[in-house]
């Protein structure tokens, strides 16, 4: 992708100013084909993260702490996510028996049977959007993302 041309300028740009509108610009192409592969299931990015989540606490119960931090999109609006996808009949919410305070939220089967199709939905999405790139580069994509500050 030419930036420069993308963005409409004649100045060359500096490095790092081209690398982060860079990958600005691949985020938001990224976003936007997941978003897509989702569309049918009427589920966001952010709530298909939620089930992802709670799926891979194999049938434990998580907290809304534990859910907000394990999130890739940090957001204060997890209770929000969560209301939608027990709309659906997607995960379940409980009160914690021995603490009153502490609900737990669960994926339930038929969120876990949606889950496995919008799984393939998304992998094809993944495969079609770095289809370009070999493992190899791809393994050197990842080092290069790696050495990236990320809090």
């Amino acid at each position: 992708m030419n930036v420069e041309k993308h963005i409409q300028t004649s100045s060359e740009l500096r490095t790092t100013t081209r690398s982060i509108i860079h990958l600005t610009l691949v985020h938001h192409r990224i976003q936007e084909e997941l978003q897509a592969a989702l569309k049918p299931f009427e589920v966001s990015l952010q709530q298909f993260n939620v089930l992802r989540i709670l799926r891979g606490r194999r049938g434990e119960p998580a907290n809304m702490f534990t859910i907000n931090d394990r999130m890739v999109t940090k957001m204060s609006n997890t209770t929000r996510l969560v209301d939608k996808l027990m709309a659906k009949g997607y995960v379940s919410r409980q009160t914690c028996p021995s603490n009153r305070r502490k609900v737990e939220i669960d994926i339930t089967p038929k969120g876990r049977d949606i889950l496995l199709k919008m799984d393939k939905s998304v992998a094809e999405s993944e495969s079609h959007l770095l289809n370009a790139l070999n493992q190899e580069e791809l393994k050197q994509l990842n080092i290069l993302l790696d050495k990236i500050k990320v809090k």
